[in-house]
Order: C-alpha cells, then structure tokens, then sequence
C-alpha cells in the first residue's frame, strides 16, 4: 500500500509539473511578463534586467517540465525528489504570500491554458506538497520506467527538448495560443457582456489637496475647483463577469479619438502592427513591413501601427524605418497580450483575428499561401492545432515511448537469460548433490 501511494502520488506531481512546465516554455515572454509582475509587486523590479528575467522564463519551465519527466520514468530518484519538493516548498511559500497580501491577480502557474485564483493557487500547491513529501519519503519505491544505464538519454533529450522548444517560440510565435486574441477569435464578441449577468464593481477614490491639507474623496462628493487633484485610486468592490476582452481600444496620435468601432467594424482586412513598445522593438524586418503596408495600400486595406509609446519614440521609429502608415495609441498590456513579438503583425476581418505573425516570419504579400489566407479569411483551425500536437507528439512523446519499449524489452530478455542460467546453474547443483548422494550411498553399501 505504501507503495502504491508513492507512485500514485509521484504521478500526480509528475503530470502536473509536465503541463505545467510546457505551457510556460512555448511562451516564455508571457512566463517573463509573470515574473516582472512579482519583481515589481515585491518592488524588486529596477533590479530585474529584461534578459535576466527572460532567461529566467526560460530556466523555470525547462526545471519544471524536466522534473516531471524525471519523476515520470524514476530517473535519479533521490535528487529528483529531493529538489521537487524543495521547489514545491518554494512555490508554496510565494502562493501563501499571494493569497495574503493578493499583490498578483492570477499566478501563471500554468500560463494562459489555465487561470487560478490565488486561493485555488494556495490549494493546488499545498497538495503538491504534500505529494512531494511523500515521494521524497520513499523515494526507492518508484518504479523504473528506463533502466539506470540508459537513463542520460532520457535527461539529455528532455532537456534539449525543452529549451529548443523555448527559443522556437521565441523567434516565431507559442506553439499553441490561449489567450484571448487567438486566431479564429472574434474581437468584438470577446468583449460583450452576457444578458443579466453582473459585472464586478469598482470603487475610485481622488485625493485632494488644499493649504496644505489633503483629505480623499468620491465621486459623489467630489470637491470644487479650489481643490488640487493629486492621484487617484481604484479599489475592486465586488466579484462579477469580465469579458475575455475588457481592455482593447484603438486611439488614434495626437487627437485622442476613439476609432475601436470603425476598426472592429471594418468589413475589409486590417493589418495591425503591434509594438508595445516602440524603443524595443526590432527594425531588422522594416523592409518586409513596408513591403505589406504598399500591398495593404494597393488592395484598399487598412494598415495602423499600435502602440504604448510616447510620440517622440513614434517619430524615432518613422526616421529610422522610413514608415508612412499612421499610429495608434493601445494599453501596452493589452499589446503584449495581442502578441508575443515586439513588432509583430496581426490580420483582422470585420473584429475576428484571420492571421498572426512574428516579425521573424512576416508572410510575402505574393505568395500562394497568402493569396490562400486573403481568399478563405482564416489560417488557423481545428486542423492546425492537431497538427501542432502530433509535431509535439512525434518529436518527444514517440522517441521515448520506443525509447521505454526497447529499454523494458532488453531488461526482459537480460532477466530471463539470467534466470535461464540460474536455473542452469541450479541444476547443475542439484545433479552435483545427487550424485554425491548416491556415490555415499554405493560406498555405504560396500562397506561389511
């Protein structure tokens, strides 16, 4: 029984760490994204350089789905356990503080596939936990899935593996897409609320300053003019609904208007050129982008830049690109949401997103495969995310699959050669015995 406990309680952690561990990794700039949130709710974030924080993305999902297989298979069990539960330990203790002090929404445990809230967090890992402890107690009794003599070849591979898998997403795009702004999604529809359900309810308080007194107000009781704003806060009064969508606008440079309507509205393609952030983003690719912008022109379409940056980093950017299409102004959360690249390019039809594109892998205007896209308005479905997971299928799960069935078939025939030759050896013994039994039996019968 305590057997079974262990290795149920091994798969547990296993599994969980496995997934958990891959949603990050195909999206390392969202897990960076997570991790620059905790820096600055601890206020640790002017120590947290943008490429650390990245490697760190990087480094943490590639542990945690190394882990899991690790456990999966039984590999190096004492280590393996003995680092799981000190990283359980870890995790526990910052979810505790969460739960506490709710600095972070939503932990990003497991990225954007799946959302927790802090106390369902707390729990989670108050399970794993105790699982961890329980395999680290009994570490012995996990049953080997690879014999110890083959077992580089699993740990090498997973972590090649992981990491390549990493640096893929990052120079093109997640492997699998769960936020909001996937392709296929309709815009508009993500951001309307369902008949008769009730949305959260916020609370804004302004503090005012007058001779040198400053008092907080309402919005009810707001004060006169002699009254100097100095900041405000908004505090959440009560759970509701949020809408998948709740904070895509599109304001057009310089005159502030609100255009969100007439782009989600527009019955023809918009190209969008996300970049958060202006003073980041790569202009190796400009060429490619101008070269869409002059299709998009040509054929009637909208083309618009988005963006969180200032004016003078818009004016940077024109110079050093030689851009003619106009910018808007977006939440840089919201950007960095759309896309995972700083530029990238998305295609929107009448608010559904039709194509999304890093500005590593920018399509040709000419090609069939865009000519395809313009002429069905989609390029994602069912079929490519099936896809997607087979490539992840045959490139990791199969090889170690068949990698187990010929590791177990070779322990098998080891096993039974060594019992074919114990039971050789026993028998030899036994004629040995007989015959020194009968050879003590003719002399007895010898003697007078």
């Amino acid at each position: 029984m305590v057997k079974l406990l262990v290795n149920i309680c091994r798969l547990v952690v296993a599994v969980t760490f496995i997934f958990s561990g891959f949603v990050k990794a195909i999206d390392p700039l969202g897990t960076q994204y997570k991790i620059e949130d905790y820096a600055e709710a601890a206020g640790l974030l002017s120590l947290a350089h943008p490429w650390a924080t990245l490697g760190l993305s990087v480094a943490l999902s590639a542990l945690e789905f190394c882990l899991g297989v690790f456990l999966l298979f039984a590999i190096h069990r004492r280590v393996a356990s003995r680092i799981t539960v000190v990283f359980m330990a870890v995790m526990t203790l910052i979810t505790l503080w969460l739960w506490i002090g709710d600095p972070v929404k939503d932990c990003g445990c497991f990225g954007d596939a799946i959302h927790l809230s802090n106390s369902q967090t707390l729990l989670k890992n108050i399970l794993l936990l105790a699982c961890a402890a329980v395999v680290v107690w009994r570490p012995l009794d996990m049953v080997r899935f690879i014999s110890r003599t083959n077992q580089w070849i699993v740990i090498n591979y997973t972590v090649l593996f992981i990491v390549l898998v990493s640096i893929y997403c990052l120079y093109h795009l997640p492997l699998f897409d769960f936020r909001p702004y996937s392709v296929g999604t309709n815009i508009k529809q993500g951001m309307e609320m369902p008949e008769g359900v009730k949305g959260p309810e916020f609370e804004t308080t302004f503090i005012m300053e007058k001779d040198g007194v400053r008092k907080e107000f309402a919005l009810e009781n707001y004060p006169d003019s002699t009254w100097t704003f100095i900041d405000s806060k908004t505090v959440q009064t009560s759970e509701g609904y949020v809408p998948p969508i709740h904070d895509f606008s599109i304001t057009t440079q310089g005159g502030g208007e609100d255009i969100t309507e007439e782009v989600l509205a527009d019955k023809g393609y918009t190209f969008l050129l996300v970049a958060p952030q202006l003073e980041n983003a790569d202009d190796s690719n400009f060429g490619d982008i101008d070269r869409i912008h002059e299709y998009a022109a040509d054929n009637g379409m909208r083309f618009i830049g988005l963006t969180a940056s200032s004016d003078d980093a818009i004016s940077r950017w024109r110079e050093m690109t030689g851009a003619e299409y106009d910018f808007c102004i977006t939440d840089g959360t919201t950007l960095k949401t759309i896309i995972r690249s700083n530029p990238g390019l998305v295609l929107v039809k009448e608010g559904r997103v039709v194509g999304k594109w890093s500005h590593n892998d920018l399509p040709d205007p000419m090609s069939d495969d865009f000519k395809s896209l313009i002429a069905n308005g989609s390029s994602e479905g069912t079929a490519q995310t099936a896809k997607k997971l087979l490539k992840v299928t045959l490139w990791f799960v199969i090889p170690l699959l068949l990698l187990t069935l010929a590791d177990r078939l070779w322990a098998w025939t080891r096993w039974v050669r060594k019992k074919e030759k114990s039971n050789k050896l026993y028998k030899l013994l036994n004629k040995k015995e007989e015959n020194e039994k009968e050879n003590c039996s003719r002399q007895l019968e010898d003697e007078p």
